[in-house]
């Protein structure tokens, strides 16, 4: 990836900033007035410090398999070698049943006009990946997922896949975001020790267990980000394992499950280390506590495959302000963690994922956390997903004392 040393911007009232960079909540603001997002009339709740949250349209298609349209074709144009059955009616009030193992393709309800210069990407909202619901943006003429092309026109396209619930879907639910940046936005090493040095970017557990938490003195930073390495504390609950053929999940309710109808807790060796099993889908959070400072945002993305036999995180950005404050010291960040072919092995305290920092356009006005965002995980824990209720606190005193 391309790299930049990192700067604080500011803009004045009416203008973007120039140069490298992030949109913030306000830019996003303007490109909706201007045009480039559309429809013009967009809830200011999908508007996060450095994303838009993007909603479902009407109609979703059952695939017989995943695409890219390639080079010279629209998404439409593939439809009728691909699609299985009628149109799936996504405004129906009851909606419409997601079966796991199935591709669907829906249309966004919102479109994009990109200036030349500016590219955007997409990740499944958190939400949507602590469900194992794995979601990707195609565009048309597209030959990546998730990745818009600078001077694109045109409408958005989402693949979903469940892997393990059995999910019901709605038109205007959002399950994916959507963060637009101009320049060469990303930090280089030097610029996120920079920042680490000068913010702090990564904390861990005081000395005596409840001191304040320290930043790290040293953090594990190479060119393609910072490194979060996993916490399996020997003998204790550390994460939640998806259960297969659960009942019907809808989502877009809220704190509405039993989390013991979806997910079994999971206890580390007391050597702290799980297996993990092929396919099984699990719930587990960093060692490091992470703060994410106004000036950048931050994405965690794939991890070297070299280094295990797994797939961590399907949900990437860290908005500005994640773990941010003197009273917070960072968040820890839920990874979400499946083997691929073969039982593997995790230790406490191993690499599992990293993080890439990009300076942001100009610091947004609101950060996430804030009271007029209503951030769910700002100080989570291995939190589910909103569709469930918090664990008994009995239950929960169990789980972390390991018995």
């Amino acid at each position: 990836m391309a790299t930049t040393t990192a700067a604080p911007r500011t803009a004045s009232a009416d203008q973007p900033a120039p140069g490298p960079g992030v949109y913030s909540s306000r830019m996003l603001r303007e490109a909706i007035n201007a045009g480039r997002i559309s429809p013009k009339r967009i809830p200011a709740a999908q508007i996060q410090p450095a994303s838009i949250d993007l909603r479902l349209g009407a109609k979703a298609y059952r695939l017989r398999s995943s695409f890219l349209p390639g080079p010279t074709a629209r998404v439409r144009d593939r439809l009728p070698e691909l699609q299985m059955g009628a149109a799936l009616d996504l405004a129906d009030p009851e909606g419409v049943v997601f079966e796991p193992g199935r591709p669907y393709l829906v249309r966004l309800m919102e479109s994009v006009r990109l200036p030349e210069g500016t590219v955007g990407r997409t990740n499944p909202r958190s939400s949507t990946g602590r469900l194992d619901v794995f979601t990707r943006v195609i565009s048309d003429r597209g030959t990546q997922f998730d990745e818009i092309d600078p001077g694109y026109e045109g409408p958005l396209w989402l693949e979903v896949y469940s892997n393990t619930f059995t999910v019901n879907a709605r038109q205007g639910l959002a399950l994916t975001q959507l963060r637009i940046s101009s320049g060469d936005s990303w930090l280089d090493a030097a610029a996120v020790g920079e920042l680490h040095a000068r913010e702090g970017l990564v904390f861990e557990r005081g000395r005596s267990g409840s001191a304040p938490r320290e930043r790290v003195e040293a953090p594990r930073i190479g060119q393609r980000g910072l490194l979060v390495s996993v916490d399996l504390p020997g003998g204790q609950f550390c994460g939640w394992r998806a259960k297969r053929n659960s009942a019907l999940l809808d989502l877009a309710r809220t704190d509405a499950y039993d989390p013991f109808d979806y997910w079994e807790p999971v206890f580390a060796e007391p050597g702290g280390r799980l297996v993990i099993q092929p396919d099984d889908f699990h719930l587990l959070i960093s060692k490091e506590f992470v703060s994410i400072p106004p000036d950048v945002a931050a994405e965690m993305v794939a991890y070297d495959p070299t280094n295990g036999e797994l797939r961590t995180h399907y949900a990437g950005f860290f908005d500005p302000g994640f773990g941010y404050g003197a009273d917070l010291r960072g968040t820890q960040a839920v990874l979400e963690v499946r083997a691929h072919d073969v039982p593997f092995m995790l230790e406490d305290g191993q690499p599992i994922a990293r993080l890439a920092f990009e300076r942001m356009a100009e610091p947004p006005g609101v950060l996430y956390g804030s009271s007029e965002l209503g951030s769910h995980f700002q100080r989570q824990g291995v939190k589910l997903s909103r569709q469930f209720k918090a664990p008994e606190a009995s239950i929960r005193f169990q789980m972390t004392s390991g018995r």
